[in-house]
């Protein structure tokens, strides 16, 4: 048995892989990569099943930032071309909720820009929408409303809300050469008040920003401390304007190492990959599945436009997975017969 494969038994017997171990996994190359990545896909299906499971989000306030994140559009120290608005009104994000119900979503996150929310006639409007989403019960609402407090967490929660969104972006070390403008600490706290109050918590990062394997491995590390319910993975796409303009997009196997690390580090996790997969993955689009990913957002994104959500949900039926949520809340039935172990 390889050293990967005795990696993998350790994780389907409930260990632990650590910090060194994972960073020689990062480190893989050449023709071992395909074993990384069965390894990861046998390590998914195991903890996640054949389920795959996609979510929707809505520009829900855009623009106007006073943060400096050097990848972000709507930032007010970038000259970009994002959209700036306020915050829409409560039909406009049920509207946009039923129409990621639609595309089979399962969750449904409401995305304001800014630093936080904090307690007035915004969070009141997005009580309203949140009450009124999962009062429907078709999709379940989830906010990303920046850095917010007990109290905020407990209007959301009060209202309906029970996942919260919030992005560490990427390892402590690094992230002073990202954003200067808050302190690392201040993500972490929303993560963990989020947590101590029982949201289920969705917080990743975004990759291909300048950082190394070892900030990968530490930032997958702060997660796994954080006991995060699901991961959302995110590749740069440069914007025009921004600090990170012309960054190159990483090598599509670079990007599926990424994934298939992570499900080591976090077997238990959703893994769910986010913007950025057509540009930095290409024609290896559905190969995030085999290298360990359980979920795919689905439509636009915040600034960017994704991909056909019809093509997405093609490519999950032709690999034989299912899309939970599909047909009004079931599980699309396949085959026992279909491909669980994606291949190559």
């Amino acid at each position: 048995m390889g050293w990967i494969e005795v990696l993998e038994r350790r994780v389907l017997d409930g260990q632990e892989v650590n910090a060194e171990e994972a960073l020689n996994l990062m480190a893989i190359d050449g023709p071992a990569v395909y074993d990384l990545l069965a390894a990861a896909n046998r390590i998914a299906r195991s903890f996640k099943g054949c389920r795959v499971e996609l979510c929707g989000i809505m520009n829900a306030k855009s623009g106007r930032c006073p943060e400096d994140c050097a990848f972000c559009a709507q930032s007010v120290h970038h000259r970009t071309q994002a959209p700036v608005y306020g915050l829409k009104e409560v039909q406009e994000m049920v509207d946009a909720a039923r129409e990621a119900t639609a595309l089979s979503a399962t969750h449904f996150g409401i995305v304001t820009s800014g630093t936080g929310i904090g307690e007035g006639t915004e969070l009141e409007r997005l009580c309203e929408a949140v009450h009124r989403i999962a009062t429907e019960g078709c999709v379940s609402p989830c906010a990303s409303l920046g850095i917010v407090s007990d109290s905020v967490l407990r209007r959301l929660w009060d209202a309906g809300l029970r996942r919260y969104h919030h992005n560490l972006e990427t390892a402590r070390s690094y992230f002073p050469r990202i954003c200067t403008t808050h302190d690392y600490d201040d993500d972490v706290r929303t993560v963990q008040r989020a947590k101590a109050m029982g949201f289920q918590v969705c917080s990743g990062g975004i990759f291909g920003i300048g950082e190394c394997p070892e900030q990968r491995v530490e930032l997958a590390l702060t997660l796994r401390g954080l006991a995060v319910d699901a991961v959302p993975i995110n590749f740069l796409v440069p914007v025009p304007g921004t600090s990170l303009e012309a960054m190159d997009p990483l090598a599509p196997l670079e990007c599926l190492k990424i994934v298939a690390v992570y499900r080591f580090l976090l077997p238990r996790a959703t893994l769910r990959v986010c913007a950025g997969r057509e540009r930095n993955l290409r024609d290896l689009a559905s190969w995030i599945f085999f290298a360990g990913a359980d979920a795919m957002m689905v439509g636009p994104y915040l600034t960017t436009a994704g991909r056909g959500p019809d093509l997405d949900l093609q490519m999950v039926r032709d690999l034989g997975l299912q899309v939970v949520n599909e047909a009004e809340g079931r599980v699309a039935s396949q085959s026992q017969e279909s491909v669980c172990h994606v291949r190559l």
